[in-house]
C-alpha cells in the first residue's frame, strides 16, 4: 500500500470542494459513490466545471473563451507529461495535479477529456442545431464522456455498458436542455433542432411571448418522447452495475425521467415553469430505486 501523499490529498480536497459548491440536478461524488472513487470523480468534475465556466460564465468575448479552453487543453497535456506542483496556491494547478493523477491511476482515455473540451468550444460558437443527429453528436462529446469516465473509475470496461451509458448520459443532457429552455433562449441558444421544430410548425418568433404556442408545445412533446426513448435504451447499465454505483445510476435515471414527467404535467411549457425536482420527489425516487427490477 502506497504511503499517503499530502500534496496530492490537498489537490483532491480542492476538487471535492468545487464539486460540493455547485448545484447539480444529479449527485456529484455523493455519499453513494464508494469512498475510494470520490476523489477521482471530483477531479473529473472540477476539470469540466472550470471548462464549462470558461464557455458560459462571465462577460468574456468569444475569442477569449476559446483561448481559455485552448489553454485548458494545453495544460491537460502538459500535466500528463510533467507533474504539476501540488503545493501551488493556484487552484487550477491543484485541479490538474488531481486530474492527471486520476488519469494515470485509473488508466482513463485522454480522448474523453478532449471530447469534453471540444463540446465546450462548440458552446461558444454554435447556438442552433439543424438536426436531431447534430444535437446527439454534441451530446456524444458533452455528456457521454462523463458516463464512460465514471464507469472506468468504478472498474467497468465493457462495450455494452458504454453503449447504454452513452444513451443515459445523452438523455440527461437532453433533459437539462428542456429544463433550461427559457434561460438558454434568453441567452440566444436553442437546443430544439430545426428538423423537430419545423416538423411541428414552430417558429422562433413565437418564443418572444410569455407562453409556448401550440406548435412549440408539440415540438417539446416530441423532444420529450425522444428523450424518454434514450432513457429506455440506457436503462440496462442501471440494471447491470451493482453496489452503490448502481444505486446512484438508478437514482439518476429515475430523477431524469421524473423531470420529464414534471414537464409533461406543465403542458410542455418550460417558459411558464422550469421543471425541477424538490423534496416531495425524493421519497418516490428512493422507493423506486430500492425496489428496482431488472428488465428481462
Amino acid at each position: 500500500m502506497s504511503a499517503p501523499n499530502p500534496l496530492l490529498e490537498r489537490a483532491y480536497a480542492v476538487c471535492l470542494g468545487i464539486a460540493r459548491q455547485h448545484y447539480e440536478n444529479f449527485p456529484v461524488a455523493s455519499w453513494l459513490v464508494p469512498a475510494p472513487m470520490r476523489p477521482h470523480i471530483a477531479a473529473v468534475y472540477a476539470f469540466a466545471r472550470y471548462a464549462d465556466d470558461f464557455a458560459d460564465e462571465g462577460e468574456r468575448e468569444p475569442s477569449e473563451r476559446l483561448a481559455l479552453l485552448d489553454d485548458w487543453l494545453t495544460r491537460l497535456h502538459a500535466a500528463l507529461e510533467v507533474e504539476v506542483d501540488a503545493d501551488s496556491d493556484d487552484q487550477r494547478d491543484l485541479v490538474f495535479t488531481a486530474v492527471a493523477a486520476t488519469i494515470r491511476s485509473r488508466d482513463l482515455p485522454v480522448c474523453l477529456f478532449e471530447d469534453l473540451l471540444s463540446a465546450f468550444r462548440q458552446d461558444v460558437t454554435v447556438h442552433r442545431y439543424e438536426s436531431w443527429a447534430a444535437l446527439l453528436n454534441y451530446c456524444r462529446r458533452s455528456a457521454n464522456p462523463i458516463g464512460r469516465l465514471v464507469l472506468r473509475i468504478a472498474g467497468h470496461r465493457r462495450d455494452d455498458f458504454d453503449v447504454a451509458s452513452d444513451c443515459l448520459c445523452s438523455a440527461l443532457q437532453l433533459t437539462n436542455f428542456l429544463q433550461d429552455f427559457d434561460a438558454d433562449w434568453r441567452r440566444g441558444r436553442l437546443y430544439v433542432p430545426l428538423d423537430v421544430s419545423h416538423a411541428s410548425g414552430a417558429r422562433e418568433s413565437d418564443l418572444y411571448g410569455t407562453r409556448m404556442s401550440c406548435p412549440w408545445r408539440a415540438a417539446i412533446d416530441e423532444m420529450v418522447v425522444r428523450t424518454r426513448q434514450m432513457f429506455d435504451r440506457g436503462r440496462s447499465v442501471c440494471d447491470e452495475v451493482g453496489g452503490r454505483v448502481g444505486l446512484e445510476l438508478r437514482l439518476t435515471w429515475l430523477g431524469g425521467r421524473r423531470i420529464l414527467d414534471r414537464l409533461e404535467s406543465n403542458g410542455y411549457d418550460p417558459l411558464v415553469s422550469r421543471p425541477t425536482l424538490g423534496l416531495m420527489d425524493a421519497a418516490p425516487i428512493v422507493w423506486k430505486a430500492a425496489s428496482w427490477r431488472r428488465l428481462s
